[in-house]
């Protein structure tokens, strides 16, 4: 463990500092005096607060002067790690002006100025021999105070829960043993102190005093989610996500000893709670493996579901199943979004789930029941030898899904008629079909060569989840529209065992720039940069692993959008392309003289709402109109999506942004990569 602390060394110069900035308010004109009258704001949570809204009624930032925002400070994590961070996706917190964030390739927790982006301290932790399955920066941190006390806690790497002093950047003696919680203990199964593969991404969830933390565990570690004491780091319940014999939805694993053999079925996604009701909220994703159920034989709870437990004792008060014993790798990616809703006149305290599938499941949060009704439509079955199949699935009718979902002939790309006879005739190899088409089973050299598969598996939605304004009470969610090859086929080493086949996820394409296009943003820290496999001419042998066209995707645009929705009635308000038009289809050859609108980008991005703006970045750069290779931060308006401004930036967003009052100013703040290295970036208006 290592602390860099300027607290004493900077103490006289801080006085400075401080005395500077009051001499300037006295002798500056009027506009900024009165500015600085306005009370500065935080964000306390990982979604802004603990219903995972995503939302500050902040507007001296609005349509008008968005394209004047200037940079006014750079964070670079390059140094933090032997080699520099390719995807950088924390969302900073910041309180009373000091800005909290875990950040570089060993995941460090750092202290940042929040007007000027300097660095107040720094923690390392050492882990040894230690190995997680999450690796990188992860998603941020969490904070608590007492109201005199102020505590920073995140997880590692290496699965140990820290605990620091917010303003001096030590460890809380107080918590655990030295600050410290190791997570592979008292979790009611045995997990190897080093070798055991267990992480997460996520921050701890802090709410009434107690720490929830999940994980995301190998095939081998159960994936129990816990609750703790957040002053003394004691371990107050566990919820076992695969039940126990004698347990509440045991029987749901209908095989003898699947649910005991069984790993996984963790609580990876970011969480969110309802102190008055105290409950909080949990999405659990699925069993091993992703697309082969024959080893877990029912809809198998609680995978594949929301599930909300008393924050005090972890007891279950309900649950609902979003995909009954899924094959699609369809998790639940993301925090749940609490909203306090009106429908026909009769308040409701609701919940808005985005998924992977493309659907908002909107429910009654004190019960779990729909909102609007979800029915249970039959769906299809598929070949696999010893698979079980669901025959139905819950199709929620309102709002209208914000993604395409399933994939028939319609949704090829047609942008000229070469394009589209290319595309049907590759498809003529693959099973297609409507939503929950299930993968088929594949014989290498024979037959089909797999599922079409839309949304792939990274969704739809993904772990920045969406943003909500409780004022016209609208969900904005940005998604890509990114298609998969997947299929079964007989174990290579066993032959009596089923192994799925990720066959291809085309296509992989990026600009010499860095900038990710299309490409598998992994959580672990690196990207996929380009297609591998046969060739994909537009005359080459239709061959297994190719499912583009000289670059060129399958499916139709937009690749990434943004979708407004609204819970007031429980309709699409709007839906726009986010993102620029990527070079290489700007310039191909086959679309010459071709006249395609914006396509938007496909990436993994979190949106920001404030009183009058939606704002996201770009995942993806492109070529300016003066030849620049970069990205855009972009704003639209909340109520009709139109495009507003567009800010220059030389990475791509890769984390979520947020939004704060300081000194006077609003400021956004945001993550962002190229694949190389990465920043945290604070923009401002001038002045």
């Amino acid at each position: 463990m290592s602390v860099i602390n300027r607290r004493n060394m900077m103490a006289a110069s801080s006085v400075l500092a401080l005395l500077g900035k009051e001499a300037w308010t006295q002798n500056a004109s009027a506009a900024p005096a009165a500015a600085s009258k306005i009370p500065d704001t935080d964000w306390s949570q990982f979604g802004g607060n603990l219903a995972s809204q995503r939302y500050a009624p902040l507007d001296q930032i609005d349509a008008a002067n968005f394209n004047k925002l200037e940079l006014a400070w750079k964070f670079s994590t390059d140094a933090l790690g032997p080699t520099p961070d390719a995807y950088f996706n924390s969302t900073p917190l910041i309180v009373k002006g000091r800005i909290y964030t875990t950040a570089g390739m060993r995941r460090d927790m750092v202290c940042l100025d929040g007007a000027t982006g300097e660095l107040l301290w720094a923690y390392r932790h050492d882990e040894g021999a230690r190995i997680g399955t999450r690796g990188g920066p992860g998603f941020g941190c969490s904070y608590w105070t007492d109201g005199t006390n102020e505590r920073v806690i995140f997880v590692t790497r290496g699965y140990t829960m820290i605990s620091l002093d917010a303003k001096t950047g030590l460890p809380d003696s107080a918590f655990g043993t030295g600050g410290i919680v190791d997570l592979r203990l008292n979790n009611d199964q045995e997990i190897d102190p080093n070798r055991g593969v267990i992480g997460i991404h996520a921050p701890p969830l802090i709410a009434r005093n107690v720490i929830v933390v999940g994980c995301a565990p190998s095939a081998a570690v159960k994936g129990y989610l816990r609750g703790f004491d957040v002053k003394t780091g004691q371990r107050k319940w566990i919820f076992h996500t695969i039940p126990r014999k004698g347990e509440f939805g045991y029987d749901t694993w209908i095989t003898p000893g699947q649910a005991e053999k069984a790993g996984n079925v963790g609580v990876w996604a970011p969480m969110s709670a309802d102190e008055e009701l105290g409950l909080v909220y949990a999405g659990v994703e699925l069993p091993p493996t992703d697309l082969n159920g024959t080893e877990r034989h029912g809809t198998a709870l609680f995978s594949e579901s929301v599930v909300a437990l008393d924050l005090e004792t972890g007891v279950r008060k309900w649950h609902y199943q979003l995909t009954h014993h899924g094959l699609w790798d369809y998790d639940i990616p993301c925090a749940t979004i609490l909203c306090d809703l009106n429908i026909n006149g009769r308040p409701v305290k609701a919940l808005a789930q985005p998924s992977k599938q493309g659907y908002l499941y909107v429910l009654n949060r004190e019960t779990g029941k729909p909102v609007w009704p979800i029915p249970e439509k039959p769906v299809p079955k598929g070949d696999v030898p010893g698979e079980w199949y669901s025959p139905t699935q819950p199709i929620p009718s309102r709002p209208p899904r914000y993604d395409e979902n399933g994939m028939l002939e319609k949704d090829l790309i047609d942008w000229t008629p070469e394009l589209k006879a290319r595309a049907v005739a590759i498809s003529k190899h693959y099973k297609m079909g409507p939503a929950f088409t299930p993968p088929p089973f594949v014989t290498p050299g024979q037959g089909i060569f797999g599922l079409m598969m839309l949304p792939g598996t990274q969704g739809g939605a993904n772990w920045p989840g969406g943003s909500y304004d409780p004022e016209n009470r609208m969900v904005f969610i940005y998604s890509k529209t990114r298609m998969e090859a997947v299929g079964i086929q007989r174990n290579t080493t066993d032959p009596t065992m089923m192994a799925q086949v990720g066959l291809v996820t085309a296509p992989n394409t990026a600009d010499a720039n860095g900038g990710i296009f299309g490409s598998s943003a992994s959580l672990k820290g690196g990207t996929s940069r380009s297609f591998a496999g046969p060739s994909d001419a537009i005359d080459a042998p239709i061959v297994p692993r190719v499912m583009s066209i000289e670059g060129l995707p399958l499916n139709k645009p937009p690749f990434g959008r943004i979708t407004a929705l609204d819970l007031n009635q429980g309709t699409m308000a709007w839906q726009v392309a986010h993102g620029e038009t990527p070079d290489f289809i700007k310039n191909h050859r086959l679309l010459k003289g071709v006249k395609i609108p914006r396509t938007g980008q496909s990436g993994i991005l979190g949106t920001l709402a404030t009183k009058t703006l939606v704002i996201c970045g770009d995942s993806g750069v492109f070529t300016d109109e003066q030849g620049r290779k970069a990205a855009r931060l972009r704003a639209y308006d909340k109520k009709t999506g139109e495009e507003k401004g567009a800010v220059y930036m030389e990475k791509v967003q890769t984390g979520s942004p947020i939004t704060y009052m300081l000194n006077g100013k609003q400021y956004i703040v945001l993550a962002v990569s190229n694949g190389y290295g990465a920043d945290l970036v604070a923009y401002r208006l001038p002045g």
